[in-house]
Protein backbone atom coordinates (compact mmCIF):
# COMPACT_ATOMS: atom_id res chain seq x y z
CA UNK A 1 0.00 0.00 0.00
CA UNK A 2 1.32 3.44 -0.92
CA UNK A 3 1.59 6.37 1.48
CA UNK A 4 -1.15 8.09 -0.54
CA UNK A 5 -3.55 5.19 0.10
CA UNK A 6 -2.76 5.17 3.82
CA UNK A 7 -3.16 8.93 4.18
CA UNK A 8 -6.39 8.85 2.18
CA UNK A 9 -7.87 6.51 4.79
CA UNK A 10 -6.50 8.63 7.62
CA UNK A 11 -8.10 11.74 6.13
CA UNK A 12 -11.45 9.96 5.90
CA UNK A 13 -11.18 9.04 9.59
CA UNK A 14 -10.20 12.62 10.44
CA UNK A 15 -13.23 14.07 8.64
CA UNK A 16 -15.73 11.55 10.06
CA UNK A 17 -17.42 13.33 12.97
CA UNK A 18 -19.78 10.37 13.43
CA UNK A 19 -16.78 8.23 14.44
CA UNK A 20 -17.93 5.36 12.22
CA UNK A 21 -14.80 3.26 12.77
CA UNK A 22 -15.27 3.33 16.54
CA UNK A 23 -18.99 2.65 16.19
CA UNK A 24 -18.25 -0.37 14.00
CA UNK A 25 -15.72 -1.68 16.52
CA UNK A 26 -18.33 -1.49 19.28
CA UNK A 27 -21.12 -2.98 17.16
CA UNK A 28 -18.98 -6.02 16.29
CA UNK A 29 -19.45 -7.41 19.83
CA UNK A 30 -22.44 -6.65 22.11
CA UNK A 31 -20.20 -6.54 25.18
CA UNK A 32 -17.82 -3.90 23.89
CA UNK A 33 -17.66 -0.40 25.36
CA UNK A 34 -16.06 2.85 24.26
CA UNK A 35 -14.46 5.43 26.57
CA UNK A 36 -13.99 8.91 25.17
CA UNK A 37 -11.28 11.19 26.48
CA UNK A 38 -10.21 14.77 25.91
CA UNK A 39 -6.73 15.41 24.47
CA UNK A 40 -3.31 15.90 26.06
CA UNK A 41 -2.97 12.83 28.29
CA UNK A 42 -4.93 10.08 30.01
CA UNK A 43 -3.57 6.62 30.95
CA UNK A 44 -5.18 4.84 27.99
CA UNK A 45 -3.51 1.59 29.04
CA UNK A 46 -6.15 1.25 31.76
CA UNK A 47 -8.99 1.56 29.24
CA UNK A 48 -7.36 -0.98 26.93
CA UNK A 49 -6.73 -3.42 29.78
CA UNK A 50 -10.44 -3.25 30.66
CA UNK A 51 -11.27 -4.44 27.13
CA UNK A 52 -12.59 -1.06 26.01
CA UNK A 53 -11.72 1.24 23.13
CA UNK A 54 -10.11 4.58 24.04
CA UNK A 55 -11.61 7.25 21.76
CA UNK A 56 -9.80 10.58 21.51
CA UNK A 57 -12.27 13.48 21.34
CA UNK A 58 -10.59 16.55 19.86
CA UNK A 59 -13.53 18.84 19.28
CA UNK A 60 -15.50 19.40 16.11
CA UNK A 61 -12.70 20.88 14.02
CA UNK A 62 -13.45 23.23 11.16
CA UNK A 63 -16.32 21.14 9.77
CA UNK A 64 -18.85 21.54 12.58
CA UNK A 65 -20.98 24.62 13.09
CA UNK A 66 -21.33 25.28 16.81
CA UNK A 67 -24.86 26.35 17.70
CA UNK A 68 -25.92 24.79 20.98
CA UNK A 69 -22.41 24.73 22.44
CA UNK A 70 -22.25 28.52 22.51
CA UNK A 71 -25.13 28.54 24.97
CA UNK A 72 -23.07 26.64 27.54
CA UNK A 73 -19.77 28.51 27.44
CA UNK A 74 -18.69 32.12 27.14
CA UNK A 75 -17.31 33.50 23.90
CA UNK A 76 -14.03 34.51 25.59
CA UNK A 77 -12.77 30.95 26.11
CA UNK A 78 -11.28 28.50 23.63
CA UNK A 79 -13.53 26.76 21.15
CA UNK A 80 -12.87 23.09 21.97
CA UNK A 81 -15.31 22.80 24.94
CA UNK A 82 -18.10 24.40 22.90
CA UNK A 83 -17.58 22.09 19.93
CA UNK A 84 -17.29 19.07 22.24
CA UNK A 85 -20.64 20.00 23.80
CA UNK A 86 -21.99 20.31 20.26
CA UNK A 87 -20.79 16.78 19.47
CA UNK A 88 -22.67 15.51 22.51
CA UNK A 89 -25.91 17.38 21.86
CA UNK A 90 -25.86 16.40 18.17
CA UNK A 91 -25.66 12.72 19.25
CA UNK A 92 -22.30 12.25 17.54
CA UNK A 93 -21.13 10.64 20.81
CA UNK A 94 -24.31 8.75 21.73
CA UNK A 95 -22.45 5.42 21.50
CA UNK A 96 -19.80 6.42 24.03
CA UNK A 97 -20.11 4.72 27.44
CA UNK A 98 -17.80 7.01 29.39
CA UNK A 99 -15.89 10.27 29.14
CA UNK A 100 -12.59 11.17 30.80
CA UNK A 101 -11.49 14.77 31.23
CA UNK A 102 -7.77 15.14 32.01
CA UNK A 103 -6.20 17.93 34.00
CA UNK A 104 -5.59 20.52 31.28
CA UNK A 105 -7.16 23.74 32.54
CA UNK A 106 -10.14 25.13 34.45
CA UNK A 107 -12.29 25.00 31.31
CA UNK A 108 -11.85 21.25 30.83
CA UNK A 109 -12.27 20.68 34.57
CA UNK A 110 -15.64 22.43 34.35
CA UNK A 111 -16.53 20.54 31.19
CA UNK A 112 -16.39 17.30 33.17
CA UNK A 113 -19.05 18.65 35.53
CA UNK A 114 -21.10 19.90 32.61
CA UNK A 115 -20.98 16.47 31.01
CA UNK A 116 -22.26 14.83 34.21
CA UNK A 117 -25.25 17.15 34.24
CA UNK A 118 -26.02 16.80 30.54
CA UNK A 119 -25.43 13.06 30.19
CA UNK A 120 -26.17 11.50 33.60
CA UNK A 121 -26.19 7.94 32.22
CA UNK A 122 -22.58 8.20 31.00
CA UNK A 123 -19.62 7.36 33.20
CA UNK A 124 -17.65 10.60 33.70
CA UNK A 125 -14.39 11.19 35.54
CA UNK A 126 -11.97 14.09 35.88
CA UNK A 127 -8.39 12.80 35.73
CA UNK A 128 -6.19 14.65 38.18
CA UNK A 129 -2.41 14.46 37.96
CA UNK A 130 0.36 15.15 40.47
CA UNK A 131 1.99 18.53 40.96
CA UNK A 132 4.70 17.06 43.15
CA UNK A 133 7.27 14.94 41.32
CA UNK A 134 8.59 12.89 44.22
CA UNK A 135 7.78 9.20 43.85
CA UNK A 136 6.65 8.85 47.46
CA UNK A 137 4.29 11.86 47.21
CA UNK A 138 3.13 12.67 43.68
CA UNK A 139 3.82 9.13 42.55
CA UNK A 140 1.66 7.55 45.24
CA UNK A 141 -1.07 10.14 44.61
CA UNK A 142 -1.15 9.30 40.89
CA UNK A 143 -1.14 5.56 41.54
CA UNK A 144 -4.22 6.01 43.73
CA UNK A 145 -5.90 8.12 41.06
CA UNK A 146 -5.30 5.38 38.48
CA UNK A 147 -6.56 2.66 40.83
CA UNK A 148 -9.78 4.60 41.39
CA UNK A 149 -10.17 5.11 37.64
CA UNK A 150 -9.63 1.42 37.00
CA UNK A 151 -12.23 0.50 39.61
CA UNK A 152 -14.76 2.64 37.75
CA UNK A 153 -13.82 1.05 34.43
CA UNK A 154 -14.07 -2.44 35.92
CA UNK A 155 -17.55 -1.69 37.22
CA UNK A 156 -18.57 -0.37 33.81
CA UNK A 157 -17.08 -3.28 31.88
CA UNK A 158 -18.10 -5.99 34.33
CA UNK A 159 -14.65 -7.56 34.31
CA UNK A 160 -11.73 -7.56 36.69
CA UNK A 161 -8.40 -6.30 35.37
CA UNK A 162 -5.26 -8.09 36.54
CA UNK A 163 -1.74 -6.71 36.75
CA UNK A 164 -0.83 -8.94 33.80
CA UNK A 165 -3.68 -7.39 31.77
CA UNK A 166 -2.19 -3.99 32.52
CA UNK A 167 1.33 -5.10 31.65
CA UNK A 168 0.12 -6.44 28.32
CA UNK A 169 -1.63 -3.14 27.55
CA UNK A 170 1.50 -1.20 28.52
CA UNK A 171 3.49 -3.38 26.11
CA UNK A 172 1.01 -2.75 23.29
CA UNK A 173 1.14 1.01 23.82
CA UNK A 174 4.93 0.96 24.17
CA UNK A 175 5.05 -0.50 20.66
CA UNK A 176 2.68 2.18 19.35
CA UNK A 177 4.63 5.03 20.95
CA UNK A 178 7.91 3.60 19.63
CA UNK A 179 6.50 3.63 16.10
CA UNK A 180 5.33 7.23 16.54
CA UNK A 181 8.79 8.20 17.79
CA UNK A 182 10.40 6.48 14.79
CA UNK A 183 8.21 8.38 12.33
CA UNK A 184 8.99 11.65 14.13
CA UNK A 185 12.69 10.79 13.99
CA UNK A 186 12.53 10.11 10.27
CA UNK A 187 10.46 13.26 9.70
CA UNK A 188 13.19 15.28 11.41
CA UNK A 189 15.92 13.63 9.34
CA UNK A 190 14.10 13.96 5.99
CA UNK A 191 11.08 16.27 6.42
CA UNK A 192 10.52 16.45 2.66
CA UNK A 193 9.70 12.72 2.67
CA UNK A 194 7.25 12.86 5.60
CA UNK A 195 5.13 16.03 5.41
CA UNK A 196 3.76 17.05 8.78
CA UNK A 197 0.24 17.14 7.35
CA UNK A 198 0.60 13.39 6.72
CA UNK A 199 2.14 12.73 10.11
CA UNK A 200 -0.67 14.66 11.77
CA UNK A 201 -3.33 12.60 10.00
CA UNK A 202 -1.52 9.38 10.94
CA UNK A 203 -1.53 10.42 14.59
CA UNK A 204 -5.19 11.46 14.46
CA UNK A 205 -6.13 8.03 13.13
CA UNK A 206 -4.82 6.57 16.36
CA UNK A 207 -7.50 8.47 18.26
CA UNK A 208 -10.35 6.43 16.74
CA UNK A 209 -8.81 3.05 15.88
CA UNK A 210 -7.84 0.16 18.18
CA UNK A 211 -4.19 0.63 19.08
CA UNK A 212 -3.16 -2.66 17.44
CA UNK A 213 -4.72 -1.60 14.12
CA UNK A 214 -3.10 1.81 14.38
CA UNK A 215 0.33 0.26 14.97
CA UNK A 216 -0.11 -1.86 11.84
CA UNK A 217 -0.96 1.31 9.92
CA UNK A 218 2.19 3.04 11.20
CA UNK A 219 4.35 0.08 10.16
CA UNK A 220 2.80 0.10 6.68
CA UNK A 221 3.50 3.82 6.37
CA UNK A 222 7.13 3.42 7.41
CA UNK A 223 7.59 0.65 4.85
CA UNK A 224 5.90 2.68 2.10
CA UNK A 225 7.76 5.94 2.77
CA UNK A 226 11.11 4.12 2.71
CA UNK A 227 10.71 3.26 -0.99
CA UNK A 228 9.20 6.56 -2.13
CA UNK A 229 11.17 9.55 -3.32
CA UNK A 230 10.06 13.14 -2.92
CA UNK A 231 11.84 16.36 -3.94
CA UNK A 232 13.84 18.27 -1.34
CA UNK A 233 13.22 22.01 -1.07
CA UNK A 234 15.25 24.85 0.36
CA UNK A 235 12.99 25.24 3.40
CA UNK A 236 13.95 26.31 6.89
CA UNK A 237 13.56 23.95 9.85
CA UNK A 238 11.06 25.05 12.50
CA UNK A 239 9.39 23.71 15.63
CA UNK A 240 5.70 24.26 16.39
CA UNK A 241 4.85 24.88 20.04
CA UNK A 242 1.59 25.65 21.85
CA UNK A 243 -0.87 23.35 20.07
CA UNK A 244 -1.00 20.65 22.74
CA UNK A 245 -4.77 20.83 23.40
CA UNK A 246 -7.12 22.37 20.85
CA UNK A 247 -5.84 21.13 17.52
CA UNK A 248 -5.35 23.35 14.47
CA UNK A 249 -7.27 22.80 11.23
CA UNK A 250 -5.35 20.66 8.77
CA UNK A 251 -5.07 23.56 6.34
CA UNK A 252 -3.10 25.54 8.91
CA UNK A 253 -0.42 22.86 9.00
CA UNK A 254 -0.39 22.70 5.21
CA UNK A 255 -0.12 26.49 4.99
CA UNK A 256 2.95 26.55 7.23
CA UNK A 257 4.60 23.86 5.13
CA UNK A 258 3.71 25.64 1.90
CA UNK A 259 5.23 28.87 3.22
CA UNK A 260 8.77 27.49 3.08
CA UNK A 261 8.99 25.76 6.47
CA UNK A 262 9.85 22.17 7.30
CA UNK A 263 8.25 21.34 10.64
CA UNK A 264 10.80 19.12 12.39
CA UNK A 265 9.08 18.87 15.78
CA UNK A 266 5.68 19.80 17.20
CA UNK A 267 3.37 19.27 20.16
CA UNK A 268 0.32 18.11 18.18
CA UNK A 269 -1.75 15.24 19.65
CA UNK A 270 0.31 14.87 22.78
CA UNK A 271 -1.57 11.85 24.08
CA UNK A 272 0.41 9.38 21.96
CA UNK A 273 3.73 11.15 22.62
CA UNK A 274 3.31 12.20 26.23
CA UNK A 275 5.43 9.37 27.61
CA UNK A 276 8.82 9.79 25.98
CA UNK A 277 10.31 6.41 26.93
CA UNK A 278 9.00 2.86 27.16
CA UNK A 279 7.09 2.09 30.35
CA UNK A 280 8.67 -0.86 32.24
CA UNK A 281 6.64 -4.07 32.23
CA UNK A 282 8.64 -5.92 34.89
CA UNK A 283 7.41 -3.96 37.93
CA UNK A 284 4.04 -3.03 39.43
CA UNK A 285 2.14 -1.50 36.46
CA UNK A 286 0.68 1.39 38.48
CA UNK A 287 4.13 2.25 39.77
CA UNK A 288 5.54 2.00 36.23
CA UNK A 289 2.91 4.34 34.76
CA UNK A 290 3.26 6.82 37.63
CA UNK A 291 7.04 6.88 37.35
CA UNK A 292 6.83 7.38 33.58
CA UNK A 293 4.53 10.38 34.07
CA UNK A 294 6.74 11.93 36.72
CA UNK A 295 10.12 11.44 35.10
CA UNK A 296 9.71 10.72 31.37
CA UNK A 297 6.79 12.83 30.14
CA UNK A 298 6.53 15.78 27.77
CA UNK A 299 6.69 19.35 28.97
CA UNK A 300 3.62 21.41 28.13
CA UNK A 301 1.76 24.33 29.64
CA UNK A 302 -0.80 21.82 30.93
CA UNK A 303 1.79 20.14 33.15
CA UNK A 304 3.11 21.63 36.36
CA UNK A 305 6.76 22.70 36.10
CA UNK A 306 8.65 21.60 39.20
CA UNK A 307 11.32 24.31 38.99
CA UNK A 308 11.88 27.47 36.97
CA UNK A 309 14.87 25.81 35.30
CA UNK A 310 12.56 23.12 33.90
CA UNK A 311 10.58 25.64 31.83
CA UNK A 312 11.77 25.46 28.24
CA UNK A 313 14.37 22.76 28.89
CA UNK A 314 12.78 20.21 26.58
CA UNK A 315 12.15 22.85 23.91
CA UNK A 316 15.84 23.79 23.89
CA UNK A 317 16.77 20.10 23.71
CA UNK A 318 14.42 19.65 20.77
CA UNK A 319 15.91 22.67 18.98
CA UNK A 320 19.37 21.12 19.29
CA UNK A 321 18.37 17.54 18.47
CA UNK A 322 16.25 18.49 15.46
CA UNK A 323 18.64 21.21 14.23
CA UNK A 324 15.75 23.69 14.23
CA UNK A 325 16.42 27.19 12.93
CA UNK A 326 13.40 28.82 14.56
CA UNK A 327 10.25 28.30 16.61
CA UNK A 328 6.66 29.10 15.70
CA UNK A 329 4.47 29.58 18.75
CA UNK A 330 0.97 28.63 17.60
CA UNK A 331 -1.59 28.73 20.40
CA UNK A 332 -5.39 28.51 20.32
CA UNK A 333 -7.17 31.77 21.00
CA UNK A 334 -8.03 32.17 24.71
CA UNK A 335 -5.86 29.19 25.72
CA UNK A 336 -4.67 30.56 29.07
CA UNK A 337 -2.04 27.84 29.76
CA UNK A 338 -0.38 28.20 26.33
CA UNK A 339 -0.55 31.99 26.26
CA UNK A 340 0.85 32.30 29.78
CA UNK A 341 3.66 29.84 29.06
CA UNK A 342 4.66 31.32 25.71
CA UNK A 343 6.50 34.42 27.02
CA UNK A 344 8.53 32.25 29.39
CA UNK A 345 9.52 29.92 26.56
CA UNK A 346 10.27 32.88 24.28
CA UNK A 347 12.56 34.41 26.90
CA UNK A 348 14.37 31.09 27.33
CA UNK A 349 15.06 30.52 23.62
CA UNK A 350 15.95 34.21 23.12
CA UNK A 351 18.81 33.68 25.56
CA UNK A 352 20.14 31.22 22.99
CA UNK A 353 19.47 33.52 20.01
CA UNK A 354 16.75 31.30 18.54
CA UNK A 355 14.34 33.35 16.38
CA UNK A 356 10.61 32.91 16.81
CA UNK A 357 7.21 34.23 15.77
CA UNK A 358 3.78 33.70 17.31
CA UNK A 359 0.15 33.67 16.25
CA UNK A 360 -3.18 32.38 17.51
CA UNK A 361 -5.78 30.18 15.83
CA UNK A 362 -9.05 28.36 16.51
CA UNK A 363 -9.92 24.83 15.42
CA UNK A 364 -12.31 26.33 12.85
CA UNK A 365 -9.91 28.96 11.48
CA UNK A 366 -10.71 29.51 7.83
CA UNK A 367 -8.49 32.34 6.55
CA UNK A 368 -4.99 30.93 6.17
CA UNK A 369 -3.41 33.61 3.95
CA UNK A 370 -2.17 35.81 6.87
CA UNK A 371 -0.66 32.80 8.65
CA UNK A 372 1.02 31.62 5.47
CA UNK A 373 2.41 35.10 4.80
CA UNK A 374 3.69 35.43 8.37
CA UNK A 375 5.33 31.99 8.31
CA UNK A 376 6.78 32.68 4.86
CA UNK A 377 8.28 35.99 5.97
CA UNK A 378 9.73 34.24 9.01
CA UNK A 379 11.28 31.55 6.80
CA UNK A 380 12.76 34.16 4.47
CA UNK A 381 14.25 36.14 7.36
CA UNK A 382 15.92 33.01 8.70
CA UNK A 383 17.46 32.23 5.33
CA UNK A 384 18.65 35.80 4.84
CA UNK A 385 19.95 36.80 8.27
CA UNK A 386 20.39 33.79 10.54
Amino acid sequence: MSTADIIKRCEALYEDLHFSASREWKAADPGRKVIGYMPVYVPVELIHAAGMLPLGIMGGGDQMEVIHGDAYYQSYICRIPRSTIELGIAKRLDFVDGMLFPSICDVIRNLSGMWKLMFPDTYVRYIDVPQNYKDDIGGLFYQQEMRELLEGLEELSGRKVSDDDLRNSIKVYNENRALIREIYKQRSAEPWKIPTAELYLLARAGMVLPVEEHSDMLREYLEAVAIEDKPKRDNCRVIINGSFCEQPPLNLIKSIEMSGCYIVDDDYIQVNRWLKEDVPTDINPFQALASAFLHHSADTAAKYAETEEDVGKQLLESIRENRAEGVIFAAPSFCDPALLWRPMLADKISEHNVPYISFKYAENSGQMAPIREQAGTFADSIKLWS
